[in-house]
């Protein structure tokens, strides 16, 4: 039997992992990805970590599959049953807090820390969103932690010990002296588990902030002080230099010219009314299929579209990066289905018949494919209505799939 790998490194999804391999005492080799890039690569193309190679060969992916793998090496039969539940009533409750650690407080903590971090554009609105749903999240916790030691038995499970690890990232950028004031009881339980016996090692310099990250403030650039020089001096140096400066390039788009159907008149109508009732009838009374085509864009690689909060963001970059056709376009795409079960389609409009100057701005365009919409037939115009809308599932490959969450391109 070959040796059995574990990759892990500083991200909070492989602190239990890791910790559990440490604490077990198991036949596992740790190595930190960025050491082997060549190796974890090929062993796992996607890079999601952690990752983990048994001793068998075969390999296995995703946290909680991996947590339970890894316990269920230990021959400590007591010790498994307090970390799986001995019951099942309670290994449901430990799957329960596994689940919403690993998915709705890990999305969202996520979606409020970057921003104000710096790792992705600052959106008041969207961090605003993140720690309104991060409150409710995290009041399910003090609820149960107020009358209970731990989260779903008498005992550690693996549903405190993700949950802690997910935490900590709150505890690193968001969760000041005040939030610790207002949550006693997550205190008191998220400073027992990381000084647990499986955990402390993985704690060893944490410390806790006294504010939150705040969010960040934008340079002001100072104007360059003209020179004073005299007047004679001045105008010697009106005269026409011997080449004349390079002119700003025009976008191709800019050949077509002005349009009859005004762009911001629709995107200030899509904003401000109600979007069935009164906005998508106005655009098709005033649509003008020879001056604009509409387009169903979509991703080409929904296979490696994990959470659905990282494929709302890969859409979020690649509207960023569309910024120079913005006054040619608009349309919204959207994250149909869940979690390592989603994919990424839409429908844009765009100034003129042919896509590629309008998305060719973009680095990452060829990452989706393009298909001309037809909106004289039926099955093309509800297509479009239910993309900017955002109300009704996506149908695809006949099955109903509900819309996660979206982006509008204006």
């Amino acid at each position: 039997m070959s040796q059995a790998t574990l990759y892990a490194n500083f991200r909070i999804r492989t602190f239990v992992p890791r910790a559990l391999v440490n604490f077990l005492k198991l036949d596992v080799t740790v190595v930190e990805p960025e050491k082997a890039e060549q190796q974890f690569a090929k062993d796992f193309p996607l890079k999601k970590l952690p990752a983990f190679i048994t001793n068998k060969g075969w390999k296995l992916t995703e946290v909680m599959a991996v947590m339970n793998y890894l316990v269920n090496l230990s021959t400590d039969e007591k010790l498994k049953a307090q970390l799986l539940g001995e019951d099942l009533k309670t290994q449901s409750q430990v799957l329960r807090w596994e689940s919403l650690a690993n998915t709705d407080l890990c999305g969202e903590i996520v979606n409020a820390f970057k921003p104000l971090r710096g790792d992705v554009p600052y959106n008041k609105k969207a961090v605003d969103t993140a720690l309104t749903q991060i409150a409710k999240i995290t009041d399910i916790y003090e609820t149960r932690l107020r009358d209970y030691t731990y989260l779903a038995s008498e005992h550690i499970t693996l549903g405190d010990l993700l949950s802690a690890a997910v935490f900590t990232r709150g505890f690193n950028y968001l969760f000041g002296k005040q939030w610790r004031n207002e949550h006693p009881s997550i205190v008191r339980w998220y400073t027992t588990i990381i000084a647990s016996p499986i955990m402390k090692d993985e704690f060893v310099d944490f410390k806790f902030i006294d504010e939150p990250l705040a969010p960040p403030k934008k340079e002001k650039k100072d104007k360059p002080k003209k020179e004073e020089q005299p007047k004679k001096q001045a105008k010697k140096e009106e005269k026409p230099a011997a080449e004349p400066a390079e002119k700003k390039a025009k976008h191709p788009l800019e050949a077509l010219g002005k349009s009859t159907f005004i762009l911001d008149d629709w995107k200030r109508k899509y904003s401000n009314a109600d979007t069935r009732e009164v906005a998508l009838p106005w655009f098709w009374d005033n649509y003008n299929p020879e001056e604009y085509s509409i387009w169903k864009v979509d991703y080409k690689y929904n296979d490696e579209l994990t959470l659905t909060f990282m494929s709302n963001n890969l859409v979020g970059g690649f509207f960023n990066r569309l910024s120079a056709s913005t006054k040619y376009v608009f349309g919204c795409m959207v994250i149909y289905g869940e979690n390592n079960n989603n994919g990424i389609t839409g429908a844009i409009m765009i100034r003129g018949q042919d896509h590629a100057p309008a998305f060719d701005v973009a680095p990452d365009w060829e990452s989706y494919s393009y298909a001309k919409l037809d909106p004289t037939k039926d099955e093309d115009k509800e297509f479009i209505n239910n993309m900017w809308a955002w109300d009704k599932p996506v149908v695809v490959n006949g099955e109903n799939r509900e819309i996660a969450d979206g982006k509008v391109l204006k």
